[in-house]
């Protein structure tokens, strides 16, 4: 047994959502805690940019480890959810100075609250000398040509995901629920939260799916999804490219359709018989199952299974409507709420073992264009 091996790692675990900030605190495999804070749309949309929440998500840190009786400076690796940098193959990547400019920069095109964890992570390891590193940030890409070619010469789609939650939810499906590898299997799993994505898994690689903070797709309660390109057109004529940026990730949804990202109000219209609440609650039901539909199709129905995972599936009627939409295409495994905090934590911890490789930022995106096609 190596050194390594025998050695005891503590590891900071953070988690900012588009309504949250999740943290937990592991030594070696063992979880010592995990907090949650939800924020809700008015108060992140206080900071005109997502950049501009980090003073804000730092102190929450801070809050949580002194709750907890936790010094920083005794914390020997952290570890963030990333995005918005260029587009990332799958694994641990160690964090470094371009990929936190990158990250801060935006230059993979996506602004979502994600990003936060690789700067956060960074700003930690800075201040106290120590590493950090993420795992499957949002823009983990492996889409297939046919998924990328939209009908405007130089505009493409690229993956902008819940890369790290329904990695997790598959090869935790595919492993424990049917005794086989990830890569033997074919999967949709559908990312029910704050932000929605449905991709298709086909043989351990996310060939497909919808662009959740980028406006398409379903709506969700921070997300406007797929809208009309016409109908948002005359919409721009009264608003600002940056209003329509933010709705897409942040301000869209239901803080648009009621003021406020917070499912639980809204569900409890729900249940009380609103019939706004209602109509809006099972639209967005009805969007993810023909989401659901549409990436079943791309896996040619050679489907193993529809994976239901996020915060969202907290609610019995969100599965009651997925099940009577689309239980004839496959079997349906609901796993509420995420198994993010587990992955970031024990994928890095593999890794600094020397059981997996760490892989360093390219600063060059992982596919850019067509080589010798005019388009």
């Amino acid at each position: 047994m190596s050194a390594t091996d025998t050695k005891e790692f503590t590891i900071l675990v953070i988690n900012p959502g588009s309504t949250s900030t999740k943290v937990s605190l592991y030594r070696n495999e063992t979880s010592l805690w995990e907090k949650s804070v939800f924020h809700d749309a008015p108060v992140l949309l206080q900071y005109p940019h997502v950049n501009d929440q980090m003073p804000f998500r730092y102190q929450v840190i801070l809050d949580m480890l002194k709750e907890e009786g936790n010094d920083p400076s005794e914390i020997d690796v952290f570890v963030g959810r990333g995005g918005s940098a260029y587009s990332q193959p799958g694994g641990v990547t160690a964090v470094d100075q371009r990929l936190y400019d990158d990250t801060v920069a935006a230059v993979g095109g996506s602004e979502h609250p994600a990003k936060l964890g690789v700067m956060l992570a960074w700003k930690f390891a800075q201040e106290f000398g120590r590493k950090a590193y993420t795992l499957n940030p949002t823009n983990v890409d492996e889409f297939g040509d046919y998924a990328r070619l939209t009908g405007i010469k130089g505009i493409y789609r690229i993956s902008h995901s819940h890369v790290l939650n329904q990695k997790a939810v598959a090869e935790f499906h595919a492993t424990k629920k049917l005794g086989k590898r990830y890569e033997e299997c074919n999967f949709v799993v559908a990312h029910i939260d704050g932000g929605i994505t449905v991709a298709a898994h086909d043989h351990g690689r996310m060939v497909d799916g919808n662009m959740g903070a980028d406006g398409e797709g379903t709506f969700s309660p921070t997300r406007i999804g797929s809208v009309p390109v016409l109908a948002l057109l005359d919409y721009l004529k009264m608003h600002s490219v940056d209003d329509v940026r933010r709705m897409c990730s942040r301000a869209g949804g239901f803080v648009s359709l009621f003021g406020t990202a917070d499912s639980d109000v809204i569900h409890r219209k729900v249940e009380e018989g609103d019939a706004k609440a209602s109509l809006v609650w099972n639209t967005m039901i009805y969007q993810v199952c023909k989401q659901i539909g549409e990436m079943s199709a791309v896996l040619c129905g050679k489907v193993d299974g529809i994976l239901l995972t996020g915060g969202l599936m907290r609610f019995q009627d969100v599965e009651d409507g997925i099940r009577k939409h689309c239980g004839w295409i496959a079997p349906i495994t609901v796993y509420p709420g995420e198994m993010e905090q587990d992955a970031l934590a024990l994928s890095v911890l593999k890794a600094l073992r020397g059981e997996s490789s760490i892989l360093t930022y390219s600063g060059k995106p992982v596919w850019d264009g067509f080589p010798g096609l005019d388009l």
